[in-house]
């Protein structure tokens, strides 16, 4: 997403994509929980409760979109660590911003109805 022009990011088919990975209020929690810092699946599922099977579910899908980087353990390797991605972060934060920018909104100019200017 970051090699698009900005008003091709700045789409509601690209904050729509945005909203659609983080709509799942689970996922939501497990994306607000790495926030926090880097956890592992085990860490997740005690802080949210929540089985194994959903949680990787759930990172799959955050993984996929970019949110979340995994990494795993240099010595046992069985072991997964998630985290943010920092760059991804800064990314929605700039789209939603842009989008949801209330200077975006402007006055509006009648094109139809009893004030439309007169043609003529």
């Amino acid at each position: 997403m970051t090699t698009e022009p900005a008003s091709r990011r700045e789409s509601p088919e690209a904050v729509a994509a945005w909203l659609k990975v983080l709509a799942d209020p689970r996922r939501l929690r497990i994306f607000d929980l790495l926030m926090q810092g880097v956890q592992c699946n085990c860490e997740i599922g005690d802080a949210l409760e929540m089985a194994p099977n959903l949680i990787s579910h759930h990172l799959g899908v955050l993984r996929r979109a970019g949110l979340v980087e995994v990494e795993r353990d240099p010595t046992d390797a069985r072991w997964v660590y998630y985290s943010v991605n920092r760059e991804a972060l800064e990314e929605l934060n700039e789209l939603f911003g842009s989008f949801f920018d209330p200077q975006r909104i402007r006055p509006r100019q009648p094109n139809c109805g009893p004030h439309a200017a007169s043609a003529g």
